[in-house]
């Protein structure tokens, strides 16, 4: 049983300014908290699990506090439509600052302004496929610990390095190549990447700002075949990382 304050925490973790001050935030589901448990960057602090879940799976740290709730209380607590019979509390990882030179000899992604927590879940998602192990963010960018954002990365968040930054701060000192999402650039299909560069995908709605558009060695344009105006975010990162990947097979 956890009592009304209890459950008051945890609700409360749901919004950025509790997750930034508390430095903790929640996974929900037993095989994201599984992936979670087995991180390099993350620490979890509590399990909370219905009696119909398996906990036995996770108990293999002594560190970690395992409290059964009903489903009831778990209901409470959760941010889902239908919780998942298992949620932890994480701790937010103290990351190192991140430079450029770390990144020599790799791919990452650098989001600029993007808004949309399943699109930022589905990126990392998708990142994690590839094999591609830092992402970093602008400031503005969603918060990477909202419940949405960790649900759609469907545990893959827990092998991801995510930094938040100031972006022109960090493109001002790089000496990679970067390499910009636009609508007007070099057909994406016959751009040689090489073997290491950053990869910039903007807002949403307005793209990459002009004084980040400005520090873009090389336009890239996914080419239209249809009558869309546009090209969701996330897929465009899938479409990068693919034919990234894909030139490397060569």
């Amino acid at each position: 049983m956890v009592s009304k304050s209890q459950i008051s925490f945890l609700k409360s973790l749901q919004q950025k300014k509790h997750r930034k001050e508390h430095g903790l935030f929640l996974v929900e589901g037993l095989k994201s908290v599984t992936d979670f448990l087995q991180s390099d960057f993350y620490t979890i602090k509590t399990v909370y699990h219905t009696p119909l879940s398996e906990p036995k799976m996770l108990k293999v740290s002594g560190n970690i506090k395992f409290q059964e709730v009903s489903a009831a209380e778990l209901e409470k607590i959760s941010s889902l439509n239908t919780p998942q019979e298992v949620i932890a509390v994480v701790e937010v990882p103290g990351l190192p600052e991140l430079k450029t030179q770390q990144l020599a000899g790799k791919f990452t992604l650098l989001l600029d302004g993007v808004q949309d927590p399943g699109n930022l879940g589905t990126i990392i998602r998708t990142a994690d496929w590839f094999g591609i192990s830092n992402i970093i963010c602008s400031e503005d960018t969603v918060d990477v610990y909202n419940p949405k954002v960790v649900q759609a990365t469907m545990g893959s968040l827990s092998r991801i390095a995510v930094h938040y930054t100031n972006m022109l701060l960090l493109l001002a000192k790089n000496t990679l190549p970067v390499f910009g999402a636009m609508l007007n650039g070099e057909n994406i299909y016959q751009t040689d990447f090489g073997t290491e560069g950053l990869i910039v995908l903007g807002n949403e709605g307005k793209g990459i700002r002009p004084e980040i558009q400005q520090l873009v060695q090389k336009n890239i344009t996914i080419p239209q075949s249809g009558k869309a105006e546009s090209l969701n975010v996330a897929i465009a990162a899938a479409i990068f990382c693919n034919e990234i990947s894909r030139n490397r097979l060569k």
